[in-house]
């Protein structure tokens, strides 16, 4: 079989650093194509991938349909829901990187989208295959920890001094909770299930920061467990990374994943990595190491490509980045309130 044909829509840090990469590591697909207004990053499109066809801008793309299958939308935030209702009406297999939209309706309405056209939708929530959050799982699945009662989790930075980069813009769909927390929020979600109240702070720290950079929110699962969970960029001590206290063992990682940094470093996805460190465990008889699970991004896209070639489920269910932007939402509103703030229950897709 061919490989699944893929175009890229965005060359900055989350098409060239990290989509692509990881593209490249995994059997079965490649990028054809690849959308960019920046002619600096077209040139560096074709070292990177000599043969794909460039073009400026997605009405460009969308006018050679035909020539490829599957679509990863790797630009700002605010463009992503107009640009995935695009794919998905067109027929094309397609992963959005996180968060899904900046709105929570508007990724329920495109859920429902892929739904009503039997396509396949996606978001790329990644670091649900961090060494962390892959060890965490395997540890609660096993039951090494008993009965999970308390998570906490931090994505911190020290950036004292304002950044120009979209991210960092109001208008652009900005912010560290978006961003930085969209992580969290999944990692909250994915490892003890839904939530239903949701407290937060959010502050702006820095002097020029336009939007929220720095975070803490508190989520109540329906399990009973809490989540405690920090972003920031203006965080001068990290903390550890990930903490799990439960009724018969904690466990703590304090290193992040080592995957980004490698990638960042020109080091190829399916490159051997050194091992990551331990975490650590405590029970009534003492505390010692554990090792961690090598975290694999790359997971993602062989899940992508087993679910467009055999049908299957997708990677992330499209409908885990909806219950991320409630969440979201519901930190907002608690914030300004200074209130908890109770979320609707999960509906079945």
């Amino acid at each position: 079989m061919s490989n699944l044909r893929t175009a890229l829509i965005g060359y900055g840090l989350a098409g060239r650093v990290l989509h692509r990469p990881l593209i490249e590591a995994v059997p079965g697909i490649e990028v054809t194509h690849v959308v960019s207004r920046d002619p600096v990053r077209r040139e560096q499109a074709r070292d990177d991938l000599p043969g794909v066809r460039l073009v400026a801008t997605a009405d460009e793309l969308w006018a050679c349909q035909d020539e490829f299958e599957a679509v990863v939308v790797a630009t700002d935030n605010d463009v992503h829901a107009a640009l995935a209702t695009t794919s998905l009406d067109l027929g094309k297999s397609t992963v959005v990187d996180k968060p899904l939209t900046v709105d929570a309706e508007d990724a329920a309405q495109l859920c429902k989208r892929a739904r009503d056209l039997s396509v396949l939708l996606t978001v790329f929530h990644n670091r649900r295959w961090d060494s962390d959050t892959r060890t965490a799982r395997a540890l609660i699945a096993e039951g090494t920890l008993g009965d999970i009662h308390r998570l906490e989790s931090r994505f911190t930075r020290h950036r004292p001094q304002v950044s120009p980069h979209w991210r960092e813009k109001a208008a652009s769909g900005g912010g560290v909770l978006l961003d930085l927390g969209s992580h969290l929020v999944d990692q909250a979600l994915y490892l003890l299930g839904p939530a239903v109240a949701v407290y937060a702070e959010l502050d702006v720290r820095r002097p020029g920061a336009v939007f929220d950079d720095d975070c803490f929110l508190a989520l109540t699962h329906a399990s009973g467990a809490r989540s405690h969970l920090w972003c920031s960029l203006a965080a001068p001590w990290p903390g550890p990374r990930l903490v799990l206290q439960g009724s018969a063992a904690g466990w703590a990682k304090h290193d992040l994943d080592g995957q980004e940094q490698a990638l960042r470093d020109g080091v190829p996805a399916d490159a051997p990595r050194a091992p990551e460190p331990p975490g650590r465990l405590w029970t009534a008889d003492g505390a010692r190491n554990v090792a961690s699970l090598q975290g694999d991004w790359s997971a993602f896209y062989r899940g992508f490509v087993a679910a467009v070639r055999a049908g299957g489920a997708p990677p992330v269910a499209p409908e885990a980045g909806v219950r991320v932007l409630q969440v979201i939402e519901a930190a907002r509103q608690s914030s300004g309130l200074g209130a908890v703030v109770r979320l609707p229950p999960v509906q079945p897709p």
